[in-house]
């Protein structure tokens, strides 16, 4: 199932989030939905993205129709993470309500083609950015000139202006 773009919000963010945003986190989320946003999508990866689709599911009981969909880059993407990391890894896939894995394999470009996706099917970004190089970067980049609406929640990051309306 493809959620519909326009109540779909995408989560992207440095590996090295450490938790400092957790509340900012679940009360973006909660705004989102009471916004009509219903489906959430991460990107998998390590830090920021696990710990967005982690405040999702913990959100699931409380808000009807709330959806995790987990956007996986390629098959065996698991196999790069720490332990820990694939434990998480594979509690959120388990509890997801949507897997979708974009290549049989890994590839290069793989991320970007994960981070394309994640602009793509979404409207909104929720990002911990802190205005380092890296696929964050790319990301939030890719978002800008497609015109959607970021909401970087790391207080040393750059803001962000909201998208300019289309005229044509």
């Amino acid at each position: 199932m493809n959620p519909n773009p326009a109540t779909a919000v995408a989560f992207t963010g440095h590996r090295t989030y450490c938790g400092e945003a957790a509340a900012a986190l679940q009360r973006a989320v909660e705004t989102l939905y009471a916004e009509g946003c219903r489906t959430f999508l991460s990107g998998m990866a390590a830090g920021f993205d696990m710990a967005a689709a982690e405040t999702v599911l913990a959100c699931r009981d409380r808000l009807p129709g709330l959806r995790l969909v987990a956007v996986v880059p390629f098959e065996g993407h698991i196999n790069r993470f720490s332990n820990p990391d694939r434990e998480r890894f594979g509690r959120i896939v388990a509890a997801a309500d949507e897997t979708t894995v974009l290549s049989a394999r890994y590839h290069r470009g793989v991320y970007m083609q994960r981070n394309d996706y994640l602009v793509s099917h979404a409207a909104r970004l929720v990002a911990w950015f802190d205005g380092s190089p890296g696929g964050t970067f790319y990301t939030l980049r890719r978002a800008l000139q497609a015109g959607r609406r970021i909401d970087n929640l790391c207080p040393a990051g750059p803001g962000f202006p909201p998208p300019m309306p289309t005229l044509f």
